[in-house]
């Protein structure tokens, strides 16, 4: 079953990187999810300042304004979509995930098959 792993960072470095975890520290997650045959797909996301967000209202028309959600606390830095078999492996891997330390959340989401 496909499952999205939404990797929330709770707190940002200098870079806009996350904070709590290192680049080798993903380039190692990366190569263990490919490793495992399990990765389908999976993006880090640009820079937060690089964010647009549109909104229609009820009578159709568009809005538009730079950055994401001004309440938001956490920023959504990425994703990967895996293949396992069930939930509680999709949560072990997402406990692995650096994304997951520190201030960090990763969101585990089961992927909609309609054609089933």
């Amino acid at each position: 079953m496909k499952y999205m792993l939404l990797i929330q960072a709770g707190a940002i470095d200098g870079n806009g990187a996350a904070a709590e975890c290192t680049v080798e520290d993903w380039m190692s997650y990366d190569k263990a999810v490919r490793d495992a045959g399990i990765y389908v797909s999976g993006e880090s996301l640009a820079d937060l300042v690089t964010a647009t967000t549109v909104r229609v209202g009820p009578d159709g028309e568009r809005s538009v304004t730079d950055g994401p959600f001004a309440e938001t606390r956490e920023v959504l830095g990425g994703f990967y979509v895996i293949d396992v078999p069930d939930l509680d492996a999709a949560l072990d891997w997402a406990a692995r995930c650096p994304g997951a330390r520190g201030s960090g959340a990763v969101v585990v989401r089961p992927v909609a098959d309609f054609g089933a």
